[in-house]
């Protein structure tokens, strides 16, 4: 799949209000200052299409992009520590969770992990409790050239050895970098297959 047209469509806070279509959605996840924005740029051949900022949590609402007119690229708050105030942590985690338990149009949610470090708590915590939830999701490892490949497989390891205490059958995973473009093309391979199979 190559991207050719992609347009910002509309930002909200609650599920309910992103729009009403029977297109397929795959939304993007990660803890804040993962490189989320930097790898959705990558994905759609776009520089600006996501604000980039090196401040964490400052995707604050749901932000819906259209694809090639015929699918949807959900860019959601990022999860974790960001420098708000509790209230407004509070906030978003309940409109995170509101749109990724009942979002009828969510197909795939993507969980970003920076590929520099070893398993963080916050990042098992979440993959569990949206496999928990019963949600199809897999992981992206960003930031790939920022790392040597030995070090980079060390934490791959470790990852799939976290989630195997908990899981039988680990998540599809990508490894990507918004930098050289790798993993561009194997993850949009992916959104290609399943718009095909729905």
């Amino acid at each position: 799949m190559e991207i050719k047209k992609a347009a910002f469509i509309t930002s909200n806070q609650d599920y309910r209000n992103c729009p009403d279509h029977q297109l397929t959605e795959f939304a993007f996840i990660g803890r804040s200052n993962v490189g989320k924005s930097s790898l959705i740029n990558m994905l759609t051949n776009q520089k600006r299409l996501a604000k980039i900022s090196g401040k964490p949590g400052k995707t604050l609402l749901i932000n819906h992009f259209l694809m090639n007119d015929n699918w949807y690229l959900v860019d959601l708050p990022g999860y974790g520590f960001a420098r708000i105030p509790k209230a407004m942590q509070r906030k978003l985690q309940q409109m995170i969770e509101a749109y990724i338990l009942k979002r009828e149009n969510l197909t795939q949610l993507f969980i970003l992990i920076d590929g520099r470090h070893e398993p963080m708590k916050v990042d098992i915590d979440f993959i569990n409790w949206v496999g928990g939830q019963g949600v199809p999701f897999a992981l992206i490892f960003t930031k790939s050239d920022k790392s040597k490949r030995r070090e980079l497989n060390k934490i791959l390891q470790l990852y799939e050895e976290r989630l195997k205490e908990s899981w039988d059958e680990l998540p599809k995973i990508f490894v990507t970098s918004a930098t050289n473009g790798e993993g561009k093309a194997e993850v949009l391979k992916h959104i290609q297959q399943i718009i095909e199979q729905v």
